[in-house]
């Protein structure tokens, strides 16, 4: 925020006053006080005395009352929102916020003081003021609790410094009430989940890293607080090598009555490491025999799409049920199609690879990862919405086979209770029902014809269920998915899974997060977009020697279309269509033509999706559109759905005298 010259003088010269007047009441005290006590027996007065004299004649009180640490939140003067700073893209106003502790509760404060040896960062250039440039965000979830840290610039040294409250908590019953002591809190093996984004200057998120930090060794500190270096791993093909320190420093609030000695902490880590390995490897030894008894059954089972384990960021090699856990999403989603739509609209992006060749580099992500990056593979999305769905109350599964040309893909799959099979596509939301072919029957039968994309099927899994497919063919349109014939399907143990993926059991599997509403404003980014777009086409059109004028009015008519086609994606029903035409044929003169070009996307850069619609022969014959009263119209309706992911549609039109 910069001042005029002659507002800056005077609240220099407002300030210089009221130092003064506190300066001149300092002296006098300081001088009484010396007269009167240090005048008979000539003692040295210490600091303390001196700020005691102060105090009991009400200066310090005075002026602090003067200073306002705090302000309110809920200031009836904050009517428009704050200018986002200059520096790097921060949405949010820095306001402080007054937390409420509860006394009766325990909590681990925990500080990121600042990062080093980021070395990637290491020739990266001061950003000038007023300069947008790639930002650095911590994502932590710790117990059901989610924070974020405010984006700082990228640099060898980051300047990280948040503090972020977590409670801990019981789980049981009639204990939540009570403080927990440090016994009870040595037990709790949840670690906290620190994931380490990078967002470029065009908005594209990147995962640095993922990271669980184990919290407890604070339980054996001094004082309750310890300050720990953690080094930050990269993450796939990179997951051995470090992208850079965080420094941080844990604390317990209240602290504790009695600190535990580390002998006891890294007595029950080693415990916990030797239960979990024991219990990995149980279930690697049942996995072998399983596999070996699936490949007895028929040779060609070695080529099928068995998936048992599955690599995650950090390049850990985990069973494939551990990905999935029923999620309920609170009020932020309604029904299971409203989920299919939220999982589509997360961005998709394969996993990198370094060098050519073309492979696909496998990397399935945890859900805090993927959520706080907003994109992923198919994988992870399959994964999102089995979840989603499973916490609806539906039998889902998530199926590992291929699309056309061999392309391996995953998608989900739900069973009804009248034996109804519907695939739902992940990356689109679309659903199709599954009606198997009977290879024995007649020529003369007619067949369904399959309207899904899907080929082979490999296996299906959820969070308790592991079944390989059995049957002669593994074309999905022969299929028959009955999972009580084992024959058709080969089941794992359902005790062997939930020795290793139900939750609690393993510290090797990492809680699930809560999802998080939207932290977008619908409304403005949808102005936002429309008015960088306006610029846009002006000057499309300018370059091309025509002039722009704008129709407000049709473009407030395309809205009915826009939220038409959203209610279609969600909901799989058409609706509106009659008054949205009705209103355009009102709204177009006599032998004048209407143009309409709609588009949806999953991102929020207006000038990126601007570039796509010109690579549409009908946009551009829009945009670019010559004739006798040309007006243009544009409307732009942001959805917004949990973790601030966005359907974006966008409407272009014209209208024009037809001249033959």
């Amino acid at each position: 925020m910069s001042l005029p010259p002659e507002k800056a003088s005077e609240l220099k010269q407002i300030i210089h006053q009221q130092l003064m007047d506190v300066h001149g009441r300092i002296r006098e005290v300081l001088a009484e006080t010396i007269r009167e006590e240090l005048a008979p027996d000539h003692q040295q007065l210490s600091t303390e005395d001196l700020i005691k004299a102060l105090r009991q004649r009400g200066i310090i009180d005075d002026v602090m009352k003067e200073l306002k640490f705090v302000t309110d939140v809920n200031e009836k003067e904050r009517t428009s929102a704050p200018k986002p700073s200059t520096h790097f893209v921060d949405r949010e106003p820095p306001v402080l916020k007054k937390t409420n502790i509860d006394p009766t509760r325990r909590y681990l404060y925990l500080q990121v003081l600042g990062g080093k040896a980021f070395l990637e960062h290491l020739q990266e250039p001061e950003p000038l003021p007023g300069q947008v440039c790639s930002t650095f965000t911590l994502c932590l979830h710790f117990r059901n609790q989610r924070f974020r840290s405010k984006p700082v610039p990228c640099a060898c040294e980051p300047d990280f410094h948040d503090g972020f409250l977590l409670e801990v908590h019981k789980d049981s019953l009639g204990d939540g009430s009570k403080m927990v002591d440090a016994t009870t809190m040595l037990s709790i093996c949840d670690p906290v989940h620190m994931v380490l984004i990078k967002t470029d200057t065009f908005g594209e998120t990147t995962l640095v890293a993922s990271y669980f930090l184990e919290w407890r060794s604070v339980l054996a500190a001094e004082n309750g607080i310890t300050n720990v270096a953690v080094e930050l791993l990269g993450v796939g093909t990179e997951s051995k090598v470090s992208v850079g320190v965080l420094n941080i420093r844990l604390e317990m609030y209240p602290q504790l009555n009695k600190t535990l000695s580390p002998e006891i902490t890294n007595t029950q880590f080693a415990l916990e490491r030797q239960k979990t390995a024991e219990k990995e490897r149980l279930f690697l030894v049942y996995a072998k025999q399983w596999w070996r008894e699936y490949l007895q059954i028929r040779p060609t089972h070695n080529v099928r799409l068995v998936k048992i384990f599955a690599q995650d960021e950090n390049g850990v090699n985990r069973p494939v049920c551990s990905y999935i856990r029923p999620l309920r999403a609170g009020r932020l989603l309604d029904t299971p199609r409203q989920a299919a739509r939220f999982v589509s609209v997360l961005g998709y992006e394969r996993a990198p690879v370094i060098g050519g060749g073309g492979g696909k580099q496998e990397q399935w992500c945890t859900l805090l990862a993927f959520l706080c990056r907003n994109k992923g593979d198919c994988e992870d999305h399959a994964n999102l919405l089995c979840s989603l769905l499973l916490g609806f109350g539906l039998e889902a599964f998530v199926c590992v086979g291929t699309k056309a040309k061999g392309v391996p893909h995953t998608w989900v799959m739900t069973c009804g209770t009248d034996g109804t099979i519907t695939f739902w596509e992940s990356l689109t939301g679309h659903r199709y029902i599954h009606r198997p072919i009977n290879p024995d029957d007649p020529p003369l039968v007619e067949q369904p014809k399959p309207l899904y994309p899907y080929r082979t099927i490999g296996c299906i899994f959820n969070h308790q269920k592991f079944f390989g497919n059995c049957q002669p063919s593994d074309a999905v349109e022969v299929c028959v998915f009955d999972l009580h014939d084992e024959s058709k399907w080969k089941p794992m143990s359902g005790e062997a899974i939930k020795s290793v993926c139900s939750p609690g059991t393993t510290s090797s599997v990492p809680p699930f997060p809560p999802l998080c509403a939207s932290a977008v404003d619908a409304a403005v980014t949808s102005n936002e977009i429309e008015l960088q777009l306006r610029i846009l086409v002006s000057e499309q059109r300018k370059d091309l020697g025509l002039s722009t004028v704008w129709d407000d009015h049709l473009s407030y008519l395309l809205s009915p279309a826009l939220a038409a086609y959203e209610l279609e994606r969600t909901t799989s029903i058409s609706a509106g269509n009659e008054e949205f035409q009705d209103a355009v044929r009102r709204a177009v003169p006599d032998g004048h033509t209407f143009k309409g070009f709609p588009i949806h996307f999953v991102y929020r850069n207006a000038r990126r999706a601007f570039a796509t619609c010109l690579r549409s022969p009908f946009c551009e014959e829009i945009i670019c559109c010559r004739g006798d009263q040309v007006r243009l119209a544009v409307r732009v309706r942001v959805f917004t759905y949990p973790e601030s992911a966005c359907a974006v549609w966008i409407m272009f039109a014209c209208k024009y005298r037809s001249v033959l």
